[in-house]
């Protein structure tokens, strides 16, 4: 469809998913999508940035912005990153609150449902990982929060599996306003590949190192170019903030910086449909969290 074209019967928003660390909103977003472009792991505050996906339908588009996990934040890099999760409820249609009810996070959900008190936007609750739990507590869970605020719908999903995802999809698509395309048909996301490509790195430092290291690294991209034959040629930086830290990346003899390359390059050439050379460095940058300037450098 022409992305000029005025359809009476197309819907068109922006949804924000927003929810407590580690609920499982970029889980939820590659499964909308059907294709990888928020990185996941098993530790809290994986997600650093606002990423945007795109998902078409035949009778609507649903640009859903996926935000990082919500929690009363006392760092520096986390109250940004938190004000990252919050300014998205200002910009959009529809609010997607994720919780998973396999953990609760009382004192982050209670946090979230204040902050939904002060807009005034259709907010949907979606369950997650209702797979972990028995269906007496799942009602116990769901009546719960019918109490504690006027949901437009309260949807169970299991976003591992994609239990009622499609469910969850035409409760959002209902509320949508009547507009046309906001992307053209092919536009999966609006982050630039050098960007995607730095996060699935930092992925996999995430899931590859121990509790201390991830929330220390950032990762920046030198180069990013495609050689003759389609091979893309990239070069970054995982930046730590002590030399200690430098020395668990790298690993005995190169082995952990040569796994996290691996297991980086071959999300990456799914992402680019192309064979990936991918040269990583590490470099410590004392305190970078902490920093206003070093921060404002890497993106957050």
């Amino acid at each position: 469809m022409d992305i000029n074209e005025k359809r009476s019967d197309f819907k068109s928003g922006f949804v924000a998913i927003v929810g407590a660390p580690n609920a499982g909103k970029s889980t939820l977003l590659n499964r909308m999508l059907g294709e990888k472009i928020s990185i996941t792991s098993q530790k809290p505050q994986t997600t650093r940035n606002r990423i945007l996906g795109v998902v078409h339908r035949p009778s609507s588009q649903i640009v859903f912005i996926d935000t990082p996990g919500v929690h009363r934040a006392t760092t520096r890099l986390n109250i940004r990153i938190v004000d990252t999760a919050l300014s998205a409820l200002g910009d959009v249609d529809i609010a997607l609150i994720l919780v998973d009810v396999s953990k609760p996070d009382p004192d982050s959900e209670s946090f979230i449902v204040k902050k939904l008190e002060k807009q005034k936007r259709c907010v949907i609750l979606a369950l997650n990982k209702i797979d972990l739990v028995n269906k007496s507590e799942l009602l116990a869970v769901i009546d719960k929060w019918a109490k504690a605020y006027p949901f437009e719908a309260i949807v169970p999903i299991s976003a591992k599996h994609g239990d009622q995802v499609e469910l969850l999809l035409e409760s959002m698509e209902r509320l949508l306003p009547d507009g046309p395309p906001f992307f053209p048909e092919d536009t999966l996301t609006d982050m630039p590949e050098r960007f995607i490509a730095a996060e699935m790195i930092r992925e996999k430092v995430f899931r590859l190192t121990g509790q201390e290291i991830p929330y220390s690294t950032a990762v920046t991209i030198d180069s990013f170019s495609t050689k003759k034959g389609a091979l893309v040629m990239i070069n970054a930086t995982i930046h730590v903030e002590r030399a200690s830290q430098k020395g668990i990346i790298i690993g005995k003899g190169g082995s952990k910086l040569k796994k996290i390359g691996e297991s980086a390059r071959k999300d990456i050439e799914r992402m680019a449909g192309a064979k990936v050379f991918l040269k990583l460095f590490v470099r410590v940058q004392k305190e970078w969290s902490k920093d206003t300037r070093a921060l404002r450098n890497f993106g957050y």
